[in-house]
C-alpha cells in the first residue's frame, strides 16, 4: 500500500468466529519489542508509601511493564509517584521485563498482578489459556513504530523489492504488520522463512542498529527507539505506520490484569487505571517534562538515559491513551491470521472496559469501547454516554 493511501477500514471483523486453535511454530511470542524472554535483575521494587495512607483491599498490587519509550505511561506514574497517590495505603511494587513473553509468565504464575504489554503477547496469554488468563482492562500507547532504510540503496517504495528488511521477531507486532504490508502491496513473502519479493530478516532490536551498518540489512521496520537511533546512523523514514490506520492510531502497549486479581481486588485495579489516566493527563500537560521523567526512569532501570537525537523523534512519534484502541487490535490478529501465522481465533471476552469506563465517568470523561470484544458480565454495564 503506497504510503500516502489509508489502508481499508473495514478492521477485518471475522476475526472472533472461530474457536481458538494452537499457533503455528510459536507465532506471536514476543511483545513487539524484539528482546529475549527474561526478567529484568533489577525487579521487585516496592514504591514508598505516605504515612498514615488508607489501604485498599489488597495489601501490595505487583505491577510489569518494560524500560521502554511505548511503555511512558508506567515509567512516569511510577518515578512521579502517581500510581502510588491513587493506590494509598496498598504498596506498589514493580517488576520490569526485557520480553512478553517473560511478563506473560509471571501474569500466569501470579507474580504480577498488573501488566503494560504489546498486543501479540496479550493475544497470546489469551488464546493459549482458553480465555482465562488475563483481561485487556485500558490503553497506554499508540505509534512509535516505522521502516526506516538505507537512502543510498533504497529511495522509494517501490526499491523494496528484492531488498532485504529486519524486524523483531518472527509473530512479533511489527513482524505481522510488516508481513501485511507486504501483502497489500501484492508482494509475497514467506511468513516462517521470510524469503521473497521481499526477504524479512528477524533481527534482535537491540543488534539491528549492527545489522543496519555492516549492511547486512538495507532497513528495518521497528518501533521507537529503534527507529530513531537507525535514523541518528544515516537511515531515513520512508513510512509511519501510522499512517495505515485510520485516525493514525493503533495499539502498541495496553494494559492486562490476571482474572484472578480483578475478580478479588477491584478497587485495586480502579486505583490503577485512575493512576494510570491521571499520569496521561501528566505527560500531555507538560511533555517535556514527562520526556525527563522518562529518561531519568530509564537510566534508573538500564544504567543509560537515551541521547537527545534518538530521545527528541521517538518521543515525538508515540501518543499516551487511555483508550486500548480495541478494534486495531482486532484487525492486527487478524492480519496475522491471513499471513498464516496463527489459524482463527476467538478473541471474545479479551477486554473487560467495565472499572476503567468507571474511571472516566467519575473524571468526566468519555467512555471508550471494545470493538465487541469485551466480557459478557450481569456486574459489567456500560457507563452512560
Amino acid at each position: 500500500m503506497p504510503a500516502g493511501r489509508k489502508p481499508r477500514t473495514t478492521l477485518r471483523r471475522g476475526v472472533a468466529a472461530a474457536a481458538a486453535l494452537p499457533l503455528l511454530s510459536g507465532a506471536l511470542a514476543a511483545c513487539g519489542y524484539g528482546s529475549q524472554a527474561k526478567m529484568d535483575d533489577t525487579a521487585v521494587k516496592a514504591v514508598p508509601v505516605a504515612a498514615g495512607a488508607r489501604k485498599l483491599s489488597a495489601d501490595t498490587v505487583r505491577i510489569g511493564y518494560f524500560p521502554n519509550l511505548t511503555h511512558a505511561t508506567p515509567l512516569v506514574g511510577v518515578q512521579e509517584g502517581l500510581f502510588q497517590k491513587e493506590l494509598g495505603g496498598t504498596t506498589v511494587r514493580t517488576a520490569t521485563f526485557n520480553a512478553g513473553p517473560s511478563e506473560i509468565e509471571a501474569l500466569n504464575a501470579g507474580s504480577i498482578d498488573i501488566g503494560w504489554i504489546g498486543p501479540s503477547p496479550a493475544v497470546n496469554g489469551f488464546t493459549r489459556s482458553g480465555g482465562k488468563s488475563l483481561r485487556i482492562i485500558g490503553g497506554s500507547a499508540s505509534g512509535g513504530v516505522k521502516l526506516v532504510v538505507n537512502p543510498d540503496r533504497i529511495t522509494s517504495v517501490d526499491d523494496l523489492k528484492g531488498k532485504n528488511i529486519a524486524t523483531p521477531q518472527l509473530g512479533n507486532t511489527q513482524d505481522v504488520a510488516f508481513l501485511d504490508w507486504i501483502d497489500e502491496k501484492g508482494w509475497k513473502a514467506d511468513a516462517q522463512s521470510g524469503k521473497g519479493d521481499v526477504d524479512v530478516a528477524r533481527t534482535d532490536n537491540s543488534i539491528t542498529p549492527e545489522a543496519y551498518a555492516s549492511g547486512s540489512v538495507d532497513g528495518a521496520w521497528v518501533p521507537e527507539p529503534t527507529a530513531s537511533r537507525l535514523v541518528s546512523d544515516g537511515a531515513k523514514v520512508l513510512l509511519d505506520e501510522s499512517d495505515l490506520w485510520p485516525d493514525r492510531k493503533f495499539v502498541v502497549t495496553h494494559i492486562v490484569v490476571s482474572q484472578t486479581f480483578l475478580k478479588d481486588h477491584p478497587d485495586v485495579v480502579e486505583a490503577v487505571l485512575r493512576g494510570s489516566v491521571k499520569t496521561n493527563e501528566w505527560i500531555k500537560a507538560d511533555p517535556d517534562r514527562a520526556k525527563t521523567s522518562v529518561n531519568a526512569a530509564l537510566k534508573a532501570l538500564t544504567g543509560k538515559e537515551l541521547p537527545a537525537n534518538v530521545l527528541d523523534p521517538a518521543w515525538k512519534s508515540i501518543e499516551t491513551t487511555d483508550d486500548p484502541l480495541a478494534a486495531t487490535l482486532r484487525a492486527q490478529a487478524d492480519h496475522a491470521v491471513k499471513a498464516h501465522l496463527f489459524r482463527k481465533l476467538d478473541l471474545n471476552g479479551i477486554y473487560d472496559l467495565a472499572p476503567l469506563n468507571k474511571v472516566l465517568k467519575a473524571l468526566g470523561r468519555p467512555r471508550v469501547a471494545d470493538a465487541g470484544l469485551g466480557v459478557e458480565q450481569p456486574h459489567h454495564r456500560p457507563a452512560s454516554r
